[in-house]
Protein backbone atom coordinates (compact mmCIF):
# COMPACT_ATOMS: atom_id res chain seq x y z
CA UNK A 1 0.00 0.00 0.00
CA UNK A 2 2.91 2.15 0.90
CA UNK A 3 4.96 1.88 -2.50
CA UNK A 4 1.09 2.28 -4.50
CA UNK A 5 0.80 5.49 -2.59
CA UNK A 6 4.37 6.96 -3.15
CA UNK A 7 4.31 5.47 -6.77
CA UNK A 8 1.10 7.76 -7.16
CA UNK A 9 2.73 10.48 -5.34
CA UNK A 10 5.85 10.29 -7.87
CA UNK A 11 3.63 9.87 -10.81
CA UNK A 12 1.36 13.75 -9.64
CA UNK A 13 4.66 15.33 -9.39
CA UNK A 14 6.15 14.25 -12.42
CA UNK A 15 2.94 15.32 -14.55
CA UNK A 16 2.78 18.89 -12.78
CA UNK A 17 6.62 19.25 -13.34
CA UNK A 18 6.99 17.71 -16.95
CA UNK A 19 4.16 17.21 -18.64
CA UNK A 20 3.94 18.75 -22.05
CA UNK A 21 2.44 22.35 -22.27
CA UNK A 22 2.27 24.45 -25.09
CA UNK A 23 3.80 27.57 -23.39
CA UNK A 24 7.31 28.45 -22.58
CA UNK A 25 6.77 31.22 -19.68
CA UNK A 26 8.46 34.52 -19.85
CA UNK A 27 9.35 36.32 -16.08
CA UNK A 28 7.81 39.54 -15.75
CA UNK A 29 6.81 41.85 -12.81
CA UNK A 30 3.66 42.45 -11.92
CA UNK A 31 3.24 46.17 -10.08
CA UNK A 32 1.01 45.69 -7.21
CA UNK A 33 -2.95 45.79 -8.13
CA UNK A 34 -4.20 49.51 -6.79
CA UNK A 35 -7.17 47.95 -6.14
CA UNK A 36 -10.22 50.33 -6.49
CA UNK A 37 -9.55 53.69 -4.82
CA UNK A 38 -9.23 57.31 -6.41
CA UNK A 39 -10.55 57.33 -9.65
CA UNK A 40 -11.86 53.27 -9.38
CA UNK A 41 -13.57 53.92 -6.19
CA UNK A 42 -16.12 51.72 -6.46
CA UNK A 43 -19.61 52.54 -7.53
CA UNK A 44 -22.95 51.05 -8.86
CA UNK A 45 -23.58 53.12 -12.31
CA UNK A 46 -23.57 50.14 -14.25
CA UNK A 47 -26.14 47.93 -12.02
CA UNK A 48 -29.06 49.58 -13.67
CA UNK A 49 -28.45 48.73 -17.29
CA UNK A 50 -31.32 48.18 -19.64
CA UNK A 51 -31.25 45.47 -22.29
CA UNK A 52 -31.79 44.64 -25.79
CA UNK A 53 -32.26 41.25 -26.34
CA UNK A 54 -30.03 39.54 -29.11
CA UNK A 55 -32.50 36.39 -29.81
CA UNK A 56 -30.33 33.59 -30.52
CA UNK A 57 -26.97 35.70 -30.66
CA UNK A 58 -25.00 36.44 -27.88
CA UNK A 59 -21.20 38.14 -26.90
CA UNK A 60 -21.44 41.39 -28.18
CA UNK A 61 -18.16 42.01 -28.12
CA UNK A 62 -18.29 44.90 -30.09
CA UNK A 63 -20.96 47.84 -30.98
CA UNK A 64 -21.04 50.89 -33.55
CA UNK A 65 -23.37 52.77 -35.21
CA UNK A 66 -23.61 52.56 -38.97
CA UNK A 67 -23.54 55.23 -41.35
CA UNK A 68 -27.36 53.62 -42.36
CA UNK A 69 -28.26 54.72 -39.12
CA UNK A 70 -27.84 51.18 -37.66
CA UNK A 71 -26.92 49.43 -34.79
CA UNK A 72 -23.92 46.61 -35.65
CA UNK A 73 -22.84 44.11 -33.30
CA UNK A 74 -20.52 41.34 -33.34
CA UNK A 75 -21.48 37.74 -31.76
CA UNK A 76 -20.20 34.78 -30.61
CA UNK A 77 -21.51 33.00 -33.55
CA UNK A 78 -19.75 34.75 -36.14
CA UNK A 79 -22.68 37.01 -36.95
CA UNK A 80 -22.55 40.49 -37.20
CA UNK A 81 -26.34 41.52 -36.32
CA UNK A 82 -27.68 45.59 -37.06
CA UNK A 83 -30.92 46.91 -35.42
CA UNK A 84 -32.47 50.18 -34.91
CA UNK A 85 -30.61 52.29 -32.40
CA UNK A 86 -33.66 51.30 -29.77
CA UNK A 87 -33.22 47.34 -30.85
CA UNK A 88 -35.81 47.14 -33.12
CA UNK A 89 -35.56 45.54 -36.53
CA UNK A 90 -33.26 43.22 -35.70
CA UNK A 91 -31.34 41.01 -38.30
CA UNK A 92 -28.59 39.01 -38.74
CA UNK A 93 -26.27 41.12 -41.50
CA UNK A 94 -23.98 38.68 -41.91
CA UNK A 95 -22.16 35.51 -40.82
CA UNK A 96 -18.25 35.35 -41.49
CA UNK A 97 -17.66 32.09 -40.27
CA UNK A 98 -15.08 33.44 -38.05
CA UNK A 99 -15.29 35.51 -34.33
CA UNK A 100 -15.35 39.44 -35.34
CA UNK A 101 -13.55 41.29 -32.17
CA UNK A 102 -13.38 44.37 -33.89
CA UNK A 103 -14.73 46.77 -36.38
CA UNK A 104 -15.81 50.23 -37.89
CA UNK A 105 -16.57 51.47 -41.16
CA UNK A 106 -14.56 53.03 -43.92
CA UNK A 107 -16.06 56.23 -46.21
CA UNK A 108 -17.64 54.44 -48.29
CA UNK A 109 -19.64 52.53 -46.13
CA UNK A 110 -17.86 49.61 -46.24
CA UNK A 111 -17.73 47.23 -42.63
CA UNK A 112 -14.03 46.59 -42.19
CA UNK A 113 -13.61 43.64 -39.25
CA UNK A 114 -11.27 41.93 -37.24
CA UNK A 115 -12.04 38.58 -37.69
CA UNK A 116 -9.97 36.70 -35.23
CA UNK A 117 -10.15 33.36 -37.10
CA UNK A 118 -10.19 34.87 -40.82
CA UNK A 119 -8.07 38.03 -40.82
CA UNK A 120 -9.12 41.42 -41.95
CA UNK A 121 -12.51 41.54 -43.74
CA UNK A 122 -14.33 44.22 -45.95
CA UNK A 123 -17.80 43.83 -45.83
CA UNK A 124 -20.15 45.95 -48.49
CA UNK A 125 -23.11 47.00 -47.68
CA UNK A 126 -24.59 44.18 -49.70
CA UNK A 127 -22.94 41.75 -47.44
CA UNK A 128 -20.26 40.62 -50.15
CA UNK A 129 -17.02 39.38 -47.87
CA UNK A 130 -13.49 40.33 -49.28
CA UNK A 131 -10.58 38.88 -47.62
CA UNK A 132 -7.89 41.44 -47.25
CA UNK A 133 -5.27 39.82 -44.65
CA UNK A 134 -5.19 36.86 -44.00
CA UNK A 135 -4.75 34.91 -40.46
CA UNK A 136 -3.47 31.83 -40.00
CA UNK A 137 -1.24 30.25 -37.00
CA UNK A 138 2.32 31.11 -37.73
CA UNK A 139 1.18 33.44 -40.77
CA UNK A 140 1.91 37.11 -41.41
CA UNK A 141 -1.07 37.63 -39.00
CA UNK A 142 -2.24 35.39 -35.83
CA UNK A 143 -4.82 36.95 -33.86
CA UNK A 144 -6.85 40.12 -35.37
CA UNK A 145 -8.48 41.93 -32.93
CA UNK A 146 -9.27 45.11 -32.88
CA UNK A 147 -9.46 47.69 -35.79
CA UNK A 148 -10.00 51.09 -36.67
CA UNK A 149 -9.93 52.81 -39.97
CA UNK A 150 -8.70 56.56 -40.85
CA UNK A 151 -9.93 58.96 -42.47
CA UNK A 152 -7.58 58.39 -45.45
CA UNK A 153 -8.49 54.77 -45.58
CA UNK A 154 -5.99 53.07 -44.17
CA UNK A 155 -6.43 50.28 -41.35
CA UNK A 156 -5.01 50.01 -38.61
CA UNK A 157 -5.23 46.88 -36.08
CA UNK A 158 -3.94 44.82 -33.50
CA UNK A 159 -2.96 41.43 -33.90
CA UNK A 160 -2.73 40.20 -30.30
CA UNK A 161 -0.11 36.95 -30.88
CA UNK A 162 2.23 35.79 -32.69
CA UNK A 163 2.49 32.56 -30.74
CA UNK A 164 -1.16 31.29 -30.19
CA UNK A 165 -3.80 31.75 -33.19
CA UNK A 166 -7.58 31.21 -32.38
CA UNK A 167 -8.22 29.27 -35.32
CA UNK A 168 -5.00 26.82 -34.58
CA UNK A 169 -5.27 26.97 -30.54
CA UNK A 170 -9.26 25.99 -29.84
CA UNK A 171 -11.01 29.61 -30.08
CA UNK A 172 -10.15 33.14 -28.49
CA UNK A 173 -10.29 32.40 -25.17
CA UNK A 174 -7.99 29.69 -25.23
CA UNK A 175 -5.58 31.55 -27.53
CA UNK A 176 -5.88 34.75 -25.20
CA UNK A 177 -5.57 32.58 -22.42
CA UNK A 178 -2.48 31.05 -23.38
CA UNK A 179 -0.62 33.97 -24.00
CA UNK A 180 -1.56 36.05 -21.47
CA UNK A 181 -0.05 32.92 -19.32
CA UNK A 182 3.06 33.05 -21.34
CA UNK A 183 3.96 36.45 -21.56
CA UNK A 184 6.05 36.73 -24.60
CA UNK A 185 4.47 39.44 -25.77
CA UNK A 186 4.51 39.26 -29.47
CA UNK A 187 1.23 41.23 -30.01
CA UNK A 188 1.77 43.79 -32.58
CA UNK A 189 0.07 47.38 -34.15
CA UNK A 190 -0.36 47.17 -37.80
CA UNK A 191 -1.67 49.52 -40.37
CA UNK A 192 -2.79 47.68 -44.14
CA UNK A 193 -3.11 50.30 -47.00
CA UNK A 194 -6.20 49.71 -48.80
CA UNK A 195 -4.77 51.51 -52.06
CA UNK A 196 -1.73 50.04 -52.03
CA UNK A 197 -2.60 46.19 -50.39
CA UNK A 198 0.63 46.43 -48.37
CA UNK A 199 0.80 45.77 -44.52
CA UNK A 200 3.57 47.26 -42.28
CA UNK A 201 3.74 46.84 -38.86
CA UNK A 202 3.88 49.73 -36.75
CA UNK A 203 4.81 48.42 -33.09
CA UNK A 204 5.81 45.18 -31.41
CA UNK A 205 6.63 43.55 -28.21
CA UNK A 206 2.85 44.05 -26.87
CA UNK A 207 1.69 41.19 -24.61
CA UNK A 208 -1.48 40.66 -25.65
CA UNK A 209 -2.63 43.70 -27.90
CA UNK A 210 -6.12 44.50 -27.99
CA UNK A 211 -8.43 47.79 -28.29
CA UNK A 212 -7.04 50.72 -30.49
CA UNK A 213 -8.13 54.02 -31.07
CA UNK A 214 -6.89 56.73 -33.26
CA UNK A 215 -6.27 60.19 -31.89
CA UNK A 216 -8.32 63.09 -33.20
CA UNK A 217 -5.73 64.07 -35.30
CA UNK A 218 -4.88 60.96 -36.57
CA UNK A 219 -1.17 61.01 -35.70
CA UNK A 220 -1.63 58.94 -32.49
CA UNK A 221 -3.09 55.15 -31.36
CA UNK A 222 -3.80 54.04 -28.39
CA UNK A 223 -3.44 50.63 -27.78
CA UNK A 224 -4.63 48.47 -24.78
CA UNK A 225 -1.84 45.93 -23.65
CA UNK A 226 -4.49 43.36 -21.87
CA UNK A 227 -1.60 41.15 -20.65
CA UNK A 228 0.17 44.31 -18.37
CA UNK A 229 -2.78 45.88 -17.47
CA UNK A 230 -1.42 49.06 -19.70
CA UNK A 231 -2.39 51.60 -22.39
CA UNK A 232 0.13 52.95 -24.84
CA UNK A 233 0.23 56.46 -27.43
CA UNK A 234 2.22 55.04 -30.23
CA UNK A 235 2.60 57.30 -33.09
CA UNK A 236 1.28 56.43 -36.48
CA UNK A 237 4.78 57.46 -38.09
CA UNK A 238 6.16 54.19 -35.83
CA UNK A 239 7.94 51.18 -38.02
CA UNK A 240 8.87 48.29 -36.75
CA UNK A 241 9.18 49.53 -33.46
CA UNK A 242 9.59 47.13 -30.33
CA UNK A 243 7.60 49.58 -27.60
CA UNK A 244 10.11 47.07 -25.07
CA UNK A 245 13.37 49.21 -26.24
CA UNK A 246 12.27 52.74 -25.59
CA UNK A 247 11.12 55.40 -28.05
CA UNK A 248 9.69 58.63 -28.18
CA UNK A 249 7.30 57.40 -30.73
CA UNK A 250 5.67 55.12 -27.81
CA UNK A 251 5.11 55.86 -24.42
CA UNK A 252 2.68 54.28 -21.94
CA UNK A 253 -0.41 56.42 -20.80
CA UNK A 254 -2.59 54.53 -18.66
CA UNK A 255 -0.38 51.58 -16.15
CA UNK A 256 -1.29 49.29 -13.37
CA UNK A 257 -4.76 49.21 -14.13
CA UNK A 258 -7.20 47.77 -11.85
CA UNK A 259 -8.61 44.76 -14.50
CA UNK A 260 -7.74 43.66 -18.13
CA UNK A 261 -8.53 46.49 -20.80
CA UNK A 262 -10.15 45.54 -23.70
CA UNK A 263 -11.59 47.22 -26.23
CA UNK A 264 -11.29 51.39 -27.07
CA UNK A 265 -13.84 53.53 -28.37
CA UNK A 266 -14.30 57.22 -29.12
CA UNK A 267 -16.85 58.90 -27.45
CA UNK A 268 -17.93 62.60 -27.21
CA UNK A 269 -15.63 65.77 -26.15
CA UNK A 270 -12.74 63.76 -27.20
CA UNK A 271 -12.94 60.95 -24.51
CA UNK A 272 -12.13 57.43 -25.60
CA UNK A 273 -14.06 54.70 -23.38
CA UNK A 274 -12.31 51.48 -22.20
CA UNK A 275 -13.97 48.38 -20.61
CA UNK A 276 -12.29 45.68 -18.43
CA UNK A 277 -13.40 42.12 -19.50
CA UNK A 278 -12.44 40.91 -16.00
CA UNK A 279 -10.40 42.44 -12.43
CA UNK A 280 -7.33 41.81 -11.60
CA UNK A 281 -6.57 38.44 -10.13
CA UNK A 282 -4.06 38.19 -6.88
CA UNK A 283 -2.42 34.77 -7.68
CA UNK A 284 -1.93 35.92 -11.48
CA UNK A 285 -0.29 38.66 -10.67
CA UNK A 286 1.88 36.82 -7.50
CA UNK A 287 3.00 34.16 -10.06
CA UNK A 288 3.82 36.73 -12.32
CA UNK A 289 7.65 36.06 -12.00
CA UNK A 290 7.45 32.50 -11.73
CA UNK A 291 7.78 31.01 -14.76
CA UNK A 292 7.86 27.65 -13.87
CA UNK A 293 4.74 27.47 -11.34
CA UNK A 294 2.70 29.11 -14.15
CA UNK A 295 3.86 25.91 -15.93
CA UNK A 296 2.13 23.63 -13.35
CA UNK A 297 -0.61 25.62 -13.34
CA UNK A 298 -1.90 25.02 -16.35
CA UNK A 299 -1.42 21.55 -16.19
CA UNK A 300 -4.18 21.45 -13.55
CA UNK A 301 -7.63 20.76 -14.04
CA UNK A 302 -9.16 23.92 -15.58
CA UNK A 303 -11.74 24.17 -12.79
CA UNK A 304 -8.70 24.69 -10.54
CA UNK A 305 -6.99 27.48 -12.65
CA UNK A 306 -6.87 31.05 -10.63
CA UNK A 307 -9.86 32.65 -12.83
CA UNK A 308 -10.53 36.76 -12.23
CA UNK A 309 -14.03 37.31 -10.41
CA UNK A 310 -16.76 38.62 -12.28
CA UNK A 311 -17.09 42.87 -12.44
CA UNK A 312 -18.23 44.82 -14.19
CA UNK A 313 -15.97 47.96 -15.11
CA UNK A 314 -15.58 51.30 -17.77
CA UNK A 315 -13.93 54.25 -17.92
CA UNK A 316 -13.38 57.09 -19.95
CA UNK A 317 -9.97 59.23 -20.23
CA UNK A 318 -8.91 61.72 -22.23
CA UNK A 319 -6.32 61.63 -24.88
CA UNK A 320 -3.88 62.82 -21.46
CA UNK A 321 -4.73 59.90 -19.47
CA UNK A 322 -7.27 61.79 -17.74
CA UNK A 323 -9.66 59.26 -16.29
CA UNK A 324 -13.19 61.88 -17.05
CA UNK A 325 -15.42 58.55 -16.19
CA UNK A 326 -15.60 55.89 -13.90
CA UNK A 327 -18.83 53.08 -13.73
CA UNK A 328 -18.97 49.75 -12.19
CA UNK A 329 -21.02 47.29 -11.22
CA UNK A 330 -19.30 44.81 -8.41
CA UNK A 331 -21.49 41.68 -8.65
CA UNK A 332 -21.26 41.83 -12.65
CA UNK A 333 -25.06 41.59 -13.19
CA UNK A 334 -23.89 42.12 -16.90
CA UNK A 335 -20.50 40.24 -17.18
CA UNK A 336 -17.60 41.14 -19.45
CA UNK A 337 -17.70 44.73 -20.21
CA UNK A 338 -15.24 44.71 -23.10
CA UNK A 339 -16.03 48.76 -24.02
CA UNK A 340 -18.49 51.32 -24.67
CA UNK A 341 -20.29 52.57 -27.70
CA UNK A 342 -21.45 56.37 -27.31
CA UNK A 343 -24.03 57.90 -29.47
CA UNK A 344 -25.76 60.90 -29.04
CA UNK A 345 -28.51 59.64 -26.79
CA UNK A 346 -27.24 56.39 -25.26
CA UNK A 347 -24.26 54.31 -23.67
CA UNK A 348 -23.64 50.42 -24.97
CA UNK A 349 -22.47 48.42 -23.20
CA UNK A 350 -19.96 45.43 -24.81
CA UNK A 351 -19.95 42.53 -23.65
CA UNK A 352 -17.74 38.73 -24.42
CA UNK A 353 -20.10 36.54 -23.58
CA UNK A 354 -23.88 38.42 -22.36
CA UNK A 355 -27.10 37.29 -24.66
CA UNK A 356 -28.36 40.97 -24.68
CA UNK A 357 -26.82 43.95 -25.30
CA UNK A 358 -26.65 46.45 -22.28
CA UNK A 359 -27.26 50.62 -22.52
CA UNK A 360 -27.96 53.38 -20.82
CA UNK A 361 -29.40 56.65 -21.31
CA UNK A 362 -27.88 59.99 -21.61
CA UNK A 363 -29.25 62.28 -18.88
Amino acid sequence: MKIISTAAIAAIIAYLCWWPVPIEPVSWNAPVAPGYVDAHAPNHRLAGLQLISLGDEKGPEHVALGRDGKLYASTASGGIVRMNPDGTELELFVNTGGRVLGFDFDTNGNLIAADAMRGVLMIAPDRNVTLLVSAMNGGAVSYPNSLVVASNGKIYFTDSSARFAPSHWGGTFEASMLDIVEQSATGRVLEYDVAQGTLRTLASGLSFANGIALSQDQQSLFVNETGRYRVWKIAVQSNDLDVRSGSILARVLLDNLPGYPDNLMRGSNDNIWLGFAKPRNAIIDFIADKPLLRKMVLRFPRALWPMPETYAHVIAFTEEGRIVADWQDPAGTYPETTGVTETHDRFYVQSLHADSLGWLAKK
